[in-house]
């Protein structure tokens, strides 16, 4: 370890300064490369775009400048996602042969990706992490999203994007912004997963129609007025689009729920993370539109997760198979 570079990040305002240090050191390509890549950090650049990657779900996952970094709390929906699609193979119905999972506002593509990973065969997926402590948060994106800091293995990182694919699962994920597609294609395709550019439903294949069996949408819900609060961290160096839910924060989500049940196989699952002072106005949206919706909490994780269901039987009178 360099004393210099703790002194310097502690100077800059980095709390875990011997942390951060030995993740830069790890990962620098050089002298050079460890001096620009502590600029970077000292002039307050998030330390996941500075090391290209974030340690998510145990995984680790390429995460690009520009694009919204993968926080801790929302292992708390993956983890929801894979039971529930786990438990839709155990009972056979339609997603017993291949389950269909998409991911909506999908960033980085990391939530997408740890469940196709968690779905598969062992050995198959992105690259996994080790099972020693992580360092602490870093406090300023803890504030929006808590995010675990990256742990220093000494893999390239760019192994990330080359495993093997993951067949038993149908992965979609789609996102509006061109720099978040381009990141998460690094880390969707190598576990089979295919990346779409667009507005929400708009971006997917028409032929996903009525058969997604799982719909993860980490949709924005911060309230418009509560973004210039939030942690420069988040709010000069994350798209706004992936912040900013509009006036409630609610605005994303309920374009969500409006189409889900056009997407979702009967009794399929659509999980949304959102707020605690959300979750009750979240569920009476879902009922609007003929969904039930329950709410899932996470101490551990600090997290809240509106997990809603598509009728059992479709209009017309079409059941479940």
């Amino acid at each position: 370890m360099e004393p210099d570079i703790v002194v310097t990040l502690r100077a800059a305002g980095c709390v875990f300064a011997e942390d951060e240090a030995a993740l830069l050191v790890a990962s620098a390509d050089g002298p050079a490369g460890l001096a620009a890549m502590v600029a970077r950090r000292c002039a307050g650049i998030p330390l996941e775009h500075v090391l290209g990657w974030a340690e998510f779900g145990g995984h680790r996952i390429v995460v690009e400048d520009g694009v919204f970094v993968p926080r801790r709390r929302t292992e708390f929906l993956v983890e929801l996602a894979t039971g529930l699609a786990r438990r839709a193979v155990a009972d056979g119905g339609a997603a017993a042969v291949r389950p269909v999972v998409v991911d909506l506002c999908c960033g980085s593509g990391a939530l997408g990706a740890v469940v196709a990973t968690r779905l598969g065969a062992a050995g198959a997926g992105i690259e996994r992490e080790d099972a020693s402590p992580s360092p602490s948060p870093s406090p300023s994106l803890a504030l929006a999203r808590p995010v675990p800091r990256p742990r220093p293995v000494p893999s390239d990182p760019e192994r990330a994007a080359t495993p093997p694919p993951t067949r038993q699962v149908e992965l979609h994920a789609a996102d509006i912004d061109g720099a978040a597609v381009r990141c998460a294609r690094r880390n969707v395709v190598p576990v089979g997963g295919q990346v779409h550019e667009g507005d929400l439903y708009d971006a997917l294949p028409a032929e996903l129609r009525g058969r997604v069996d799982i719909l993860i949408a980490n949709v924005p819900y911060v309230p418009t007025r509560e973004i210039d609060l939030m942690p420069p961290e988040a709010r000069v160096y994350e798209p706004l689009v992936a912040l900013d839910g509009g006036p409630d924060g609610l605005d994303v989500l309920r374009r969500v729920l409006a189409g889900a049940g056009a997407w979702l196989v009967p009794g399929g699952r659509l999980l949304v993370e959102t707020s605690v002072d959300q979750a009750s106005i979240a569920v009476d949206v879902a009922g609007r539109y003929g969904l039930t919706a329950s709410v899932e909490r996470s101490e551990e994780h600090e997290a809240t997760v509106l997990v809603v269901a598509s009728p059992l039987m479709r209009r017309g009178g079409t059941a479940a198979t």
